[in-house]
């Protein structure tokens, strides 16, 4: 009689969203350029899962990633450890500089500026997709860690054993701090008007950088770094999916997905998951025709009480912007509510936290499927920008009359973005397995458990495409 709710929840959740009428690929698609029927492609998602989740409870009756040492692998490269990351630390702080430089003294037009499409595409969406094959890269690259690491080696020599110790970083604060400002730089993103003025996102990028080195200075350089900063956090969840990582100056091969099951779960984890997720959901949400029709409205109520239009529009999508975010969050509890009535006493908080990590490859997913049209078309305007940073007509290395070369049709990127929601949800549910196979003492309990996260990956799933295929309309 159990299984009845999450049959029925996962049922619903996909006649919902993937019943005909879904269509189209982050506004390149349009409703009569695909080859096969349009609502197929929902549900031949849905049908990958399934297959997948039986596939899991046949072949994989016992964990594997859970007895993976995420610190171990075949070594690849030695690589020296110092040398390498001071060399990659100066790389990035002389670009966090340029960029902050350009943005301010340069064009403000912001297609002519390097400073939104270094922010927006290769720092916000370059560093996730590369951390999917080399493990946590932007560790190395981080330009206030390493700011902070001179820093902090440079007053040890000067105050020797005097130097004071960090503080001790209060553990209910875990990676709040992270979730916090995932928020902040999608509502900048999303929300703010003035989101791609160039001098503006320099100002913010500054701020940020100070807000982390104050950060790092009270409570030490690497505690700061993998619990408030919420790049550095972000993209180490992303890492840890990789078949690559860096440990003790070597680089090592281990399993794909074999770094997620030992993260460690503080508060702010599932809060910040959940952010990650509703976030780059809403970015396609308030595309589609549905928060098209709702904004103005919502905008009117705004306006009634004394506001003007602009700051009435950017509190309509922020109302909008953090709903996503508790829809998210919610549909992750009700899935976690189903797992805890299949033969656990384990509270829910407890619960959610022990899956969390299931939900890193579908935060993965939702940035490649909402953002790769903008890496592989947008990111070539790196090409001319990086000749040309200040858009005042230099022409540095000779490419500042380059184009964009559109090389892969609508129809090639909504079949990419299609696979990469496939696959991070085909992630999500072998973690969860493994997971549950470790937390139940009965195998048919771990798959009994499972079927309430199968309905929360369908329905994360058709959400996604649901919320793609809409901004074709």
């Amino acid at each position: 009689m159990r299984r009845l709710p999450a049959a029925t929840l996962l049922a619903l959740l996909t006649f919902a969203v993937a019943g005909p009428g879904v269509a189209g690929a982050h506004g390149l698609v349009g409703r009569q350029d695909l080859p096969i029927p349009r609502w197929l492609f929902a549900w031949a998602a849905a049908a990958v899962l399934v297959i997948s989740f039986v596939a899991l409870a046949t072949l994989w009756p016992k964990p594997r990633l859970e007895q993976v040492d995420p610190t171990g692998g075949r070594r690849v490269l030695a690589v020296p450890r110092l040398p390498a990351e001071i060399t990659c630390g100066v790389i990035g702080v002389l670009a966090f500089l340029a960029v902050v430089y350009a943005g301010i003294e340069g064009t403000q037009t912001e297609t002519a500026n390097l400073g939104p499409t270094t922010i927006y595409v290769v720092f916000w969406v370059g560093f996730p997709l590369l951390s999917l094959v080399f493990g946590d890269v932007f560790r190395a690259f981080s330009p206030w860690r390493a700011i902070g690491r001179a820093g902090g080696a440079l007053l040890g020599r000067i105050g020797g054993a005097s130097t004071p110790e960090p503080l001790t970083y209060p553990e209910r604060l875990g990676r709040w701090p992270a979730a916090l400002g995932i928020l902040v730089f999608a509502w900048v993103e999303l929300v703010y008007t003035g989101r791609y003025d160039p001098s503006q996102l320099s100002f913010m990028a500054l701020g940020y950088a100070a807000l982390q080195l104050v950060g790092m200075s009270l409570y030490g350089v690497e505690t700061w770094i993998t619990r408030a900063d919420a790049f550095g956090v972000a993209f180490n969840l992303y890492g840890r999916i990789a078949p690559l990582h860096f440990e003790g100056g070597e680089l090592r091969t281990r399993p794909w997905l074999s770094g997620l099951p030992s993260l460690k779960v503080v508060p702010g984890t599932v809060a910040l998951l959940c952010v990650m997720i509703g976030t780059t959901s809403f970015d396609g949400f308030s595309l589609g025709p549905t928060w098209s029709s709702l904004a103005p409205d919502l905008q009117e109520q705004f306006v009634d009480l004394g506001l003007s239009l602009e700051h009435a529009l950017e509190l309509a999508f922020t109302v909008g912007l953090l709903v996503i975010v508790l829809l998210v969050a919610g549909l992750y509890r009700l899935g976690v509510a189903g797992m805890r009535s299949v033969g656990g006493t384990t509270k829910g908080g407890e619960l959610a936290g022990r899956f969390a990590h299931s939900l890193v490859p579908i935060s993965l997913a939702y940035v490649i499927a909402h953002y790769v049209s903008s890496v592989l078309y947008q990111g070539q305007a790196m090409i001319y920008l990086v000749s040309d940073p200040l858009g005042d007509g230099t022409n540095y290395f000779g490419t500042a009359d380059r184009t964009i070369d559109y090389f892969i049709s609508a129809t090639g990127i909504w079949y990419l973005q299609v696979a990469a929601l496939v696959l991070g949800h085909a992630a999500g549910l072998v973690l969860a397995h493994d997971r549950a196979l470790v937390l139940y003492r009965k195998a048919r309990d771990a798959t009994r458990s499972q079927y309430w996260m199968l309905a929360v990956m369908v329905g994360f799933t058709s959400l996604g495409l649901w919320l793609l295929s809409a901004q074709a309309q």
